[in-house]
């Protein structure tokens, strides 16, 4: 199941696998604006008995808040259905810590929720003498929140992200995320913080037992950090083609960032994944497109660069190439879509 190449499926997705690891941002919605066929698709994939939880690095929101804009979205959902990288923080918090103690909040309502909810005094100042530090993405944080972090772990807190996703899609575009500002810490610091969501499994596997899922998909829109979170943690992997990471991205994609699916967006939940296969002269072929690793460049059928059976045809061919020591250029992948 966790090979470094494509699976395939013959029957629907969401008849295959009983829960499914949903990212938010980029594959349910983007910023506070719906996603074409998110809802539609997710509302039959549950029709089918597919369980969903929500995996989000978002550290700064309540799972309330969260559900209720799900919700407002016509996806139905219930803030148990949320699992959030405060809550993976939390946990990792407790990894280390004894109950009670003082752990410095650098982030939002939802990041101070989970920490005190994992047993832990919350304190505002390094003065305070933390002996962690829990920093989390907020529109709000200022210069000073991160002098205090930087504070606390020069003093020799231990400092755990939420996550370190460098960039944020937002209704008009990127912004800095989570990352960038755990890197301004680091900057002053020298200091390698601990990360509690994903790339790291953590999340996966909380949502998996809060679930009871016996055979769990992860979906998600990053291959590095949704699905390299499902190449490390064992699970299988959908990438989306409705956010951050594009086909051409899936193609270049180094064995631990790569996909175990591929779909156009969340229909893909919906239908068969057929397994591409090697035919002549050297063609990987999959339902009806083909494409192949010649000479160092990647060639597909005479149809185009268009379709996402022809995307995973090259994911095929530019992968086998890869693995056998053969490695694509990047210059010589050409754009694909779905």
């Amino acid at each position: 199941m966790t090979t470094a190449g494509l699976l395939g499926s013959d029957v629907p997705l969401a008849e295959a696998y009983d829960l499914a690891l949903v990212d938010l941002d980029g594959v349910a919605y983007r910023g506070h604006l719906p996603i074409e066929h998110a809802s539609d698709s997710l509302v039959a994939a549950r029709g089918r008995g597919l369980r969903l939880v929500f995996v989000t690095n978002n550290a700064s929101r309540e799972p309330e808040e969260v559900a209720g804009q799900l919700t407002g979205l016509d996806i139905p959902t219930a803030p148990d259905e949320v699992m959030t990288a405060a809550q993976a923080c939390g946990a990792l918090l407790r990894t280390r810590l004894e109950p009670g103690a003082r752990v410095l909040v650098v982030g939002g309502a939802g990041l101070l929720t989970a920490v005190r909810a994992a047993g832990f005094e919350v304190v505002s100042s390094a003065d305070d003498a933390p002996v962690a530090v829990a920093q989390g993405f907020a529109p709000d944080l200022a210069w000073a929140d991160l002098a205090e972090a930087a504070y606390a772990v020069a003093a020799g807190a231990w400092h755990v992200a939420s996550n370190r996703d460098l960039s944020l899609p937002t209704a008009r575009g990127y912004a800095p995320g989570n990352g960038a500002l755990v890197g301004a810490v680091m900057a002053a610091t020298g200091v390698e913080p601990s990360s509690a969501g994903k790339p790291s499994p953590t999340m996966y596997r909380l949502a998996v037992e809060r679930a009871g899922g016996a055979r769990a998909l992860v979906v998600g829109d990053r291959l590095d950090t949704d699905l390299a979170g499902a190449r490390s943690g064992g699970y299988p992997g959908l990438h989306v083609l409705t956010g951050v990471s594009s086909a051409r991205d899936d193609v270049l994609a180094e064995p631990g960032l790569r996909p175990h699916y591929v779909g156009a967006d969340l229909r893909a939940l919906l239908e068969p994944h057929p397994l591409p296969a090697l035919g002549a002269d050297g063609w990987w072929e999959c339902a009806g497109r083909a494409a192949r690793v010649a000479d160092g460049r990647l060639e597909v059928d005479r149809q185009g660069t268009a379709g996402i059976d022809v995307v995973r045809a090259a994911c095929a061919a530019v992968w086998a190439a890869a693995d056998a020591g053969e490695p694509v250029a990047a210059a010589d992948v050409p754009e694909l879509t779905a």
